[in-house]
């Protein structure tokens, strides 16, 4: 019998994961898994409880919540010589990598359908510093803003509560010198923003990477160049709706390695989280974690 761990936010999209477990260990149980769980409690834990799982050399480690959740799991399995295959159950507010895999969002008994009647693959994720990141990694003031967000807010009003947010920290938008190297070549010059992102899905955009795969062991690097806020807001409104990519001040390339250096201090964004101050050093890991797919998403 295989053996499975559903580590789960408890506070995850209105707690509805909580109500919902009874059946979801069911549902694992008539499927051959003898499962247990383990409820995060502060940040960090589901780290920590990846590890243990490898410890114990689990076969499946289901990461159920948002964004976050699924990071911390990936990072607590990512330097563990026994790497269980991971499946998502998306409860958080964006979840941009379970919208980048095209796990179902809204329907949490069909996100178990995917791990429970489908394959697993392997998928690049990315390492920064001795961070890693399975959606994306930036910086610039409007990266700050999806941890900058209480979750109350987040839990009430959804992706709305980013957007309310952005507006209020538009006048603070200032563009910064930056130094990236990727993969042998160099840029140099003032940014508002750059995105090192591993998925298509950045921020509830599906169309901002829009070529981007998670299996062929290259980054999609984003830049914005400096430009005032009228320009910034039309270039978002762009981005909305798939336009950007011929803007003269987006710049979009591939690399498996990414080098970062600013003058001025400049926060560094991992997947929705504060990560510390760059600079930083980002390195794609080839198909390194084993994820559950839907047949449409299969290799």
């Amino acid at each position: 019998m295989q053996r499975a761990r559903i580590i789960y936010n408890p506070t995850s999209g209105r707690e509805l994961i909580r109500k919902m477990l009874p059946d979801i260990l069911q549902r694992f149980e008539k499927a051959g898994y003898e499962t247990s769980t383990h409820a995060t409690t502060c940040a960090g834990d589901a780290i920590e409880a990846a590890k243990i799982a490898s410890e114990r050399k689990f076969d499946v480690v289901v990461a159920a919540g948002g964004d976050g959740t699924i990071n911390e799991v990936v990072a607590g399995l990512a330097e563990q010589p026994h790497r269980p295959k991971v499946g998502v159950i998306p409860t958080g507010t964006t979840n941009d990598f379970a919208r980048a895999l095209h796990i179902p969002r809204n329907n949490i008994h069909k996100a178990v359908d995917v791990i429970l009647n489908h394959e697993a693959a392997p998928l690049d994720i990315g390492r920064v510093n001795n961070k890693y990141f399975i959606n994306i990694a930036g910086g610039g003031k409007i990266t700050e803003l999806t941890y900058e967000v209480p979750s109350k807010m987040k839990t009430m009003i959804g992706q709305l509560a980013y957007y309310l947010k952005g507006i209020e920290m538009l006048p603070s938008f200032r563009p910064t010198y930056v130094e990236i190297e990727y993969d042998g070549n160099v840029y140099e010059g003032e940014i508002m923003l750059f995105l090192v992102s591993n998925t298509n899905s950045v921020g509830g955009l599906e169309k901002l990477a829009p070529d981007a795969r998670m299996d062929d062991g290259l980054f999609n690097l984003m830049i914005i160049e400096k430009m005032n806020i009228a320009e910034f807001v039309r270039l978002a409104t762009m981005a909305i709706q798939g336009t950007h990519l011929d803007h003269p001040k987006f710049l979009h390339m591939t690399a498996s390695h990414v080098k970062v250096q600013t003058q001025e201090k400049m926060q560094l964004n991992i997947d929705g989280e504060y990560g510390g101050l760059l600079p930083g050093e980002f390195t794609n890991l080839y198909r390194h974690i084993e994820f559950f797919l839907p047949k449409d998403k299969e290799k």
